[in-house]
């Protein structure tokens, strides 16, 4: 049962180890995911829920906030943080979403952070959704580079990078956005400019390019794998183009940044025997100018990644929130 606070009169009860615990929660168009973890880091509690993401922020927000109440109440915890990895482009400071896709009905503009943490009752941290996923892998996952990007190939492709372990934001909020990187293709992306990445690797581009090759229609990415494992070399080739076009993308990050490490994640990484062939291939022979060899390596952590990078955000933000009122309350002390 959630320990519920009434005031600040009532005595703080004894705390009990692995009592507490701070949730993680994955915003996306079609689910939310969620799961806790306790002190020492154990995944105590997960759960899904069907995304309202046609309803509006609120009803998105009312959602993960009744999944994550009740994850808590099964695990037997006191929440003390939340993290949230959501889709769209996000003010991590403020917590509000800045835009979002078509697929989001009035997200954009929403203040998740403040509306989320009404509702729990606890400090929310918020990022968007592949910077979490990156948060997750290395925290979680077998990739321990302080300096690596991080690349989701699923509806579209995300990107995001840490440099020095610190996940770099930029000025606007779109650091390592590799997915629109230009020059791969003569194809329109879906944010209207013509030849990004994810026009041949996202696994909407995917299904898309093999109905260019062989005028089939409606064949999804997952059925284009099943053809090419099959021997179907028009969906080889897409594969193959995939993967080149990954590769390259990664290896001018690497250049541009110095880094020798990335990690991909998304739906599309269920074909990675796919991708792989034409990754190393063409890493033999574009490689970064260091000399240094780039590794690209497949996500560890599955569907949990970004609920785990999300947990990382979450505690970040209550360790920096209670380093600031011990120092407040520290001053005070000293100034009566």
């Amino acid at each position: 049962m959630m320990t519920q606070h009434h005031g600040t009169s009532a005595p703080t009860p004894p705390r009990i180890p692995g009592r507490a615990g701070i949730a993680g929660i994955d915003i996306g168009g079609t689910k939310i995911a969620a799961l806790v973890v306790n002190e020492g880091g154990e995944i105590v509690a997960r759960g899904v829920t069907p995304a309202p993401a046609r309803d509006g922020g609120t009803a998105m927000a009312d959602a993960a906030a009744r999944l994550t109440l009740d994850l808590v109440a099964s695990a037997g915890i006191e929440l003390t943080a939340a993290g949230v990895g959501a889709a769209g482009v996000i003010d991590h400071e403020a917590g509000v979403v800045r835009a979002a896709s078509a697929t989001f009905v009035d997200w954009a503009g929403f203040p998740l952070a403040d509306e989320l943490g009404a509702r729990l009752g606890v400090p929310v941290a918020v990022e968007n959704d592949v910077n979490a996923f990156l948060l997750g892998e290395l925290s979680r996952g077998t990739e321990s580079a302080r300096d690596v990007l991080g690349v989701m190939l699923g509806t579209g492709v995300g990107g995001a990078v840490v440099l020095d372990g610190t996940l770099r934001h930029g000025p606007h909020g779109a650091a390592g956005e590799i997915g629109h990187t230009p020059g791969f293709s003569d194809v329109v992306c879906t944010c209207g400019q013509t030849g990004h990445l994810e026009t041949l690797a996202s696994g909407t581009s995917i299904g898309l390019r093999y109905a260019d090759r062989t005028g089939v229609h409606g064949v999804v990415a997952s059925q284009v794998a099943d053809r090419a494992r099959a021997g179907d070399e028009d969906a080889i080739a897409v594969f193959d183009a995939a993967g080149r076009a990954l590769a390259l993308a990664c290896v001018s990050a690497a250049g541009l940044l110095d880094l020798d490490s990335a990690v991909v994640g998304g739906g599309v990484i269920r074909s990675w025997d796919l991708l792989q062939p034409a990754i190393e291939r063409t890493l033999s022979t574009d490689s970064p100018v260091s000399g240094i060899p780039l590794r690209i390596v497949p996500a560890a952590l599955g569907g949990d990644a970004v609920a785990l990078g999300a947990v990382a955000s979450a505690r970040r933000l209550h360790l920096v929130r209670s380093v600031k009122s011990t120092s407040s309350s520290t001053v005070e002390g000293e100034v009566a």
